[in-house]
């Protein structure tokens, strides 16, 4: 990812307890000792609103879509209690190979990159959105199948979808860790995708304050338009990114 953003975070909602955005997929939450990165999403929305941010939860690097702060420690905690006490509800959407079953559940323990701890439980549902078939030779077939899926962690494991659907051999497409090569080639060659297609889609939360329910979708990116057209899928997507209240 370029050191450089090029454009302000886009604010899908602020108040003063708390800051939605959409996060640009390759953009590091925070300043790492690994990484060369010089632009972070704390910094930067720090700087664009004048205020400091306190993360509620996160998003991988390459994960793009809804992102939630508190802008008083207190807030976050509140919101963040959500989380752990699975009050909130969140679904992301991933162009994955294959075609998926219709709804489904993987229930598959996750390590930890350093393979210090203990396999965890981790649960994740899921739900076929759109399938598609191709007319290309990407692996050993003379055709090849696209689905676009709808996710929502049960739990919250580090890079947990990108992990359970490589156990079940359907790779996310532009997954240069977890995923298949050959499929994120073609993709970067044939429709000049050069990302991981994993975002964010929806996430709702209480207010920590008023206790009214609160709702917001991620801006429909580019990429994403994108295949929309070129597969000629109808699906419903976040315009305006505008809380839903």
């Amino acid at each position: 990812m370029s050191n450089t953003l090029m454009n302000p975070l886009a604010i899908l909602h602020q108040d003063e307890h708390i800051i939605v955005i959409h996060k640009p997929a390759g953009l590091l939450m925070h300043r790492s000792p690994i990484s060369q990165d010089t632009v972070f999403v704390l910094q930067t929305l720090r700087d664009q609103i004048g205020k400091r941010v306190y993360p509620i939860h996160r998003l991988d690097r390459a994960t793009s879509g809804v992102l939630a702060f508190g802008l008083n420690s207190e807030m976050a905690k509140a919101v963040a209690q959500q989380f752990e006490d699975h009050l909130v509800e969140k679904e992301y959407r991933a162009l994955v190979r294959g075609w998926v079953d219709d709804n489904g559940q993987i229930d598959h323990p996750i390590r930890d990159e350093d393979g210090n701890k203990k396999a965890q439980q981790a649960i994740t549902d899921y739900r076929c959105l759109q399938k598609i078939e191709l007319p290309f030779e990407v692996d050993r077939y003379p055709s090849t199948r696209y689905s676009l899926v709808g996710i929502s962690p049960q739990t919250g494991r580090r890079q947990q979808i990108r992990k359970h659907f490589k156990h079940i051999s359907h790779h996310l497409i532009g997954d240069t860790t977890h995923g298949n090569g050959k499929h994120n080639r073609f993709f970067r060659e044939q429709y000049d995708i050069h990302r991981l297609m994993l975002t964010s889609h929806k996430l709702c939360f209480d207010h920590p304050v008023t206790q009214q329910r609160l709702c917001f979708e991620a801006k429909t990116e580019p990429e994403w338009e994108k295949l929309f057209e070129v597969f000629n899928w109808q699906v419903k997507t976040g315009q305006s990114g505008k809380a839903e209240v």
